[in-house]
């Protein structure tokens, strides 16, 4: 008689179906073990996480707003440097006329001209500069950043703004300084169609642009203004008599002024008059257009704080919602190789199962 037993019976049953469940098992952690080491996540859905979910869904999306609030700052603080770069070329070319004008007078009639002619250049240079744009949108357009603020820029000389300016310097003998000057002020301030050299969106009255300024939010219902407009100061006030209320404006205004001037009106007292109050509106143009970047100096200071505050913030929460979410990678390709073993004895047994005699059994 055989003293063998068979692989599979009544006897044996009840062992082979808890082998094969306790195979089924570790299958199962292995499963979970190779996902967690494979994707470094405790499990790719809430529900695997238990009860620590509730951190995770309370922090993930805190952390994608923060993240957001960054990225609106980094490219806010890109575009402010790009303003103040531009501004720093405005106030050169401001401070360069105010200088030049202390050259035009009866000693030298023949400095007009070349003084005329370099204020037209720069006339065009500043329409130009107004336009500057941060790669996709136009720094001093405020919210009507997809369109130049200075339709025509190239064209300045060409526009109704100059023309108008010029037909009113070329009366200055017949009409005096302070006729001349007010005409001159009167199509500096203007938002007329025709006359502004700005596009519709900045012909507007200074109060209704300080809505237009362009805004970053940094925190929750928290917004901050980041730019400057082509046609009205943003943060301080211009002062003088002849001030359009504008530093960009008084600008144009001035260089349209000294563009359009001609060496026959150097005898005349007018001429000495409005050369000097042009001089004066262009040292105003450059104390005003300094104190308006310096504010936009400190917004982008403290945009740089609120930025750091943001990124601690967000590492820590990144910690506490890692605590939870992320495997110790180390610890878990241990318990993987561990795992994998356990599979493989299981498996053998499992297969030695059929083979087993009574000799063996015993």
């Amino acid at each position: 008689m055989s003293s063998s037993i068979s692989g599979i019976d009544a006897s044996n049953y009840s062992v082979l179906s808890e082998l094969a469940a306790n195979a089924a098992a570790i299958r199962e952690q292995m499963t979970e073990l190779t996902e967690q080491a494979s994707s470094g996540l405790v499990s790719q859905t809430y529900a695997g996480l238990g009860s620590a979910a509730s951190v995770s869904l309370d922090l993930n999306p805190e952390i994608s707003q923060m993240n957001t609030w960054q990225s609106n700052i980094n490219a806010a603080q890109g575009q402010m440097q790009v303003t103040q770069t531009a501004v720093s070329q405005l106030s050169s070319i401001a401070s360069n006329f105010a200088a030049q004008l202390n050259t035009i007078g009866t000693a030298d009639p023949t400095a007009v001209t070349s003084v005329a002619a370099a204020a037209q250049q720069a006339l065009v240079q500043v329409a130009n500069l107004l336009n500057t744009t941060d790669g996709t949108n136009y720094v001093f357009a405020g919210q009507d950043s997809a369109n130049p603020p200075v339709p025509d820029a190239d064209q300045i000389l060409s526009s109704g703004f100059y023309a108008q300016i010029s037909a009113a310097v070329s009366g200055l003998a017949t009409n005096g300084a302070a006729a001349t000057e007010a005409s001159v002020l009167a199509v500096g301030s203007s938002n007329a169609a025709g006359t502004s050299p700005f596009s519709a969106a900045l012909s507007q009255p200074a109060a209704t642009l300080q809505a237009e300024l362009p805004t970053v939010q940094v925190g929750q219902g928290q917004f901050v203004s980041v730019g400057l407009l082509a046609s009205a100061n943003s943060y301080v006030a211009s002062s003088g008599a002849n001030t359009t209320g504008s530093y960009m404006r008084d600008l144009m205004t001035s260089l349209a002024v000294i563009g359009s001037l001609s060496t026959s009106q150097v005898d005349s007292p007018d001429f000495q008059t409005l050369v000097g109050d042009t001089q004066a509106t262009l040292q105003g143009v450059v104390t005003a257009m300094n104190q308006d970047a310096g504010v936009l100096g400190n917004q982008s200071n403290e945009l740089t704080s609120t930025a750091s505050t943001l990124s601690d913030t967000v590492n820590a929460l990144t910690t506490q919602v890692g605590a939870v979410q992320n495997v110790d990678m180390a610890s878990t390709a241990s318990q993987l190789t561990l795992v994998q073993t356990q599979l493989q004895a299981s498996y053998q047994v499992i297969a030695n199962m059929g083979s087993l005699s009574l000799v063996n059994y015993l």
